[in-house]
């Protein structure tokens, strides 16, 4: 089973306490009937937002210095809506805690005619090198959509960090990971805050065995097996 760092036992618990991770039965976009589901959407007070940014902030710092880890970056994109509190409170975390100091970004829904007009907000990108952050990849929408939205203001995403990887098989056979990898043309990893496997760890020291038991089944169903 895996370890769990303090920072990912924090999250899951912060998580679960705002109603953004929860276990039972839920039916995904993909028609699957997951045993959780989890809404980032509600990480969405000082103190849980704390928790997830120091998360993504650790995580970013760690993959840095690993091998094959993330490449360096100029910049930190956060696709609208969930994606702009996750990128600018990063950067802030990660000047503070750990000295990178980087720019952050995030893009509107819809173009601006008037003002600084546009697509994008905050840090520029043209000709920078840029990082995604993104929640969860169930279909790599978000993902591939980022992707696009920064190619096409001059940017280049040398790669991206998920809060949560399902670990499962995805629409083309291979993990979820592995389809985000293929997109970002095989740069690098796709470092994670938290797995699957992580949040059954979880369940297993607190003792939540029926919770176990739906989440282990699910997995031999769905689970990408060379994904621990």
């Amino acid at each position: 089973m895996a370890t769990l760092d303090k920072y990912q036992t924090s999250l899951i618990e912060h998580g679960m306490s705002v109603g953004a991770l929860k276990f039972g039965s839920f039916v995904l976009k993909s028609g699957r009937t997951s045993p959780y589901f989890f809404n980032a959407g509600l990480l969405a007070d000082g103190p849980v937002l704390d928790t997830l940014c120091s998360a993504y902030a650790a995580t970013i710092a760690a993959s840095l210095k690993t091998s094959p880890g993330l490449p360096q970056f100029d910049v930190l994109f956060g696709p609208a809506y969930k994606g702009i509190p996750f990128a600018a409170g990063t950067a802030l975390l990660l000047h503070r805690d750990h000295g990178i100091d980087v720019g952050f970004a995030f893009d509107r829904k819809e173009a601006k005619d008037h003002g600084e007009g546009g697509m994008m907000i905050g840090a520029p990108v043209k000709g920078k090198r840029v990082l995604v952050l993104d929640d969860v990849a169930t279909a790599g929408t978000a993902i591939r959509g980022a992707i696009e939205t920064v190619k096409r203001e001059g940017g280049e995403v040398v790669g991206a960090v998920l809060l949560l990887d399902r670990q499962e098989v995805g629409r083309e056979g291979k993990s979820m990971i592995e389809e985000v990898e293929s997109t970002l043309g095989g740069k690098g990893t796709v470092p994670t805050i938290l797995k699957m496997r992580h949040l059954m760890a979880w369940l297993e020291q607190h003792g939540r065995k029926e919770e176990l038991e739906s989440m282990q089944e699910y997995w031999d169903q769905y689970g990408a097996k060379g994904s621990d």
